[in-house]
Order: C-alpha cells, then structure tokens, then sequence
C-alpha cells in the first residue's frame, strides 16, 4: 500500500517578489474599459472617461481581524476583496479596478498563498474588477493584507455620509446580526477543538451564520436597484461596524438626529435561534455586531413608493432634527432609548476576528 505523500511545500523565497507576483498573477484577466495598464508596470494606468474615480483601502492584520484557525485562506482573500469594494459601493459607486499587497512570513509556502490568491480571483470575476497591482513583502508578525479599491461614478450619483436631512427615511439591505453570530459559533467550536482535538463540530444549522462571517458578499446589487428605481439616496454608509455606530456616523456627520424602531429590524431566524441559545439580545447583536457589509442610506419621503415592498429594502426610522438626538424606539412600550457606538473599534478590540 503507498503511502500519502505530503502536500508540495514551495519556498517563496526561490521566486523572489517579482517572480512572485508574477506567478500569482499570471491566471488574472483585464475585464474593464477603463483599465489600460493593469499588473506590470511601474503605475496601473485608468481611463475614466469623465466619471469621478473613487479610492478606498482597508488593512487586515492576523490575530485583529482574522483567525487563520478557523479562516481559510481562499475565504479570507475573498473578504479582504469584499471589505474594501462595499466601501465603493457605499458611494453609489461601481467598483472597477483593487491593488492587493501582502507582507507574510516564512512560515507560509507558496501554495498557502495562491490559496488566498485564488479567493481574491474569484472575488475579482464575480464582481467584475481588474486587480491592476499590488506589493509584497515579508513579515515577522504573520500574515497582513491591504487592499485598495477603485471605483467610478457620474459626479450627481456619489452619495455621501454627510448629506442627510431631516424626515428622511433610513433604510437598511438585508438582513443583520448574522456575521456576529458567526463569529461567536467559530469561537465557541475553536475553544471545544483545543480541548478536545477529536472533536468534530456539526455546524450545519449554523451555514447562513457561518457563510456571512468567512464569505460575505458586498451589496454590488443595490447599485443597479436604486438605480433602476431612479432613487439616488441622500447619504450612504456600509455596516461594517454595527448599525448603531454607522447610523451615528450619518447623524453627526449630516447634523441630524433619527429614529431607529426595533421591530422594524431585518433579522434572519438563524439569527434569532441562535441568539437564544448563546442567552443574547437578538435587538443588541442586530446593532452591535458588526461585518454585515449591508448598506444603510436614507432617501426622501417622495421616493417611498419606489421602494417600498422590495425584498433587499427594509425602512427601519427616520431622520429627526438634531436637539432630538439619537434613538433606538423599543418594542411594544415605544420608549426612547439613546444609541450607543458599541460597535467594532480597530483601535480598541484587538481580540476578535470583527
């Protein structure tokens, strides 16, 4: 009987940076009229074509913002691709074009990270962007990863935080809590493995969970809706730190107050169940939890008819002056309950994977 021959271990130093980035590279394909130099050059050349171009990069960094012992690889180029092309698509934006670099130590082979370039490809064809360029370097403090996004509007279609007004309605895509959730469930069975090895999770009920934690999806949708239903939002953000913190950030930044009404909440029945059974508030995780990557806008009253009854929307408050502040209306009593930032902080929680 043959024995299993252990996975091929390919030091990347033998390929050097440029060998490296070519070879990771080399299966990416230009999909964009407004890329004309992609990976290559000194400079990634673009052509806008009078549109106003958008730039936006987050930072990931292992043991912040990912756990590699329950984070595949090819998941986590993924979402390091989603992270930054729903900040593009908080603009009312298309996003066009992302740069990626990498710094890793040497404990990762060259087969761990076309596994996570294999993630940033998939994401790169199903949201139809060019990767155009990049950088890569070595780390002493595991693996860290930055990617730009680039992205293209007509100037009257950007939409900003700061531009809200008062009787606006806030409306929120999708569903909440759920990415939080996942993240709770991956811990708990990362605590039971390092006491017992041999234990095999069953994470079925928890897939949805799951899924919106190690594979979200940015709302490149809501673009093409809003559009179709000739509704341009009067100010926009993604919820990527919690409903709560983000419907602040419009607030302070618009100069409004609003009314965040809880049973108007989009939560999915996961969510519920498994907040029961973790002893947690289904209303606290919905805008607390945080990497939603939904988008919450506001739009005139006048556009309601427009929305209303479509599946991705839910109008969950309005705008308010600003002396009336900021408040989450409760269920059943209707009472006034300040909103709390209490969301993800970078600066802060340094010991989740948010």
């Amino acid at each position: 009987m043959l024995e299993d021959k252990a996975p091929q271990k390919t030091d990347i130093a033998s390929l050097g940076e440029f060998g490296l980035i070519s070879h990771l590279t080399q299966y990416f394909t230009i999909t964009q009229n407004s890329t004309v130099k992609g990976v290559g050059d000194d400079c990634a050349v673009l052509d806008a074509k009078g549109l106003k171009t958008l730039v936006t990069t987050d930072l990931l960094v292992e043991g912040i913002h990912f756990n590699l012992s329950y984070m595949p690889l090819k998941h986590l180029g993924y979402k390091a691709v989603m992270v930054n092309l729903s900040d593009v698509y908080a603009m009312n934006a298309e996003a066009s074009q992302i740069t990626v670099s990498i710094a890793l130590s040497n404990r990762f082979p060259l087969e761990a990270v076309e596994e996570l370039y294999s993630g940033i490809q998939l994401a790169c064809e199903k949201y139809n962007v060019d990767l155009v360029g990049g950088d890569t370097t070595s780390s002493t403090k595991g693996l860290l990863i930055s990617v730009t996004a680039i992205g293209h509007a007509e100037d009257d279609k950007i939409t900003y935080r700061n531009t809200a007004k008062e009787n606006d309605l806030l409306v929120v895509t999708g569903d909440l809590g759920a990415a939080y959730l996942g993240f709770q469930v991956l811990e708990r069975e990362k605590q039971v493995f390092e006491v017992d090895p041999n234990n095999q999770p069953d994470l079925d009920e928890y897939t949805y969970l799951i899924e919106r934690q190690l594979k979200p999806e940015a709302r490149k949708d809501i673009v093409k809706i809003l559009h179709d239903l000739e509704v341009v939002p009067t100010s926009m953000i993604d919820i990527s730190d919690g409903l709560s913190s983000e419907a602040i950030h419009i607030c302070q930044q618009s100069k409004v107050g609003c009314n965040i009404y809880e049973d108007k909440l989009p939560l999915d029945p996961q969510v519920i169940s498994t907040c029961e059974e973790f002893d947690l508030n289904s209303t606290t995780v919905a805008l607390n939890g945080g990497e939603d990557y939904e988008l919450l806008f506001t739009i005139a009253q006048s556009d309601f008819d427009k929305i209303k009854g479509n599946p991705h929307l839910t109008v969950i408050g309005h705008m308010t002056d600003e002396a009336s502040g900021m408040n989450l209306i409760t269920r059943g009593s209707n009472q006034s309950v300040p909103l709390t930032a209490q969301g993800w902080n970078a600066l802060l929680d340094q010991n989740t994977d948010s």
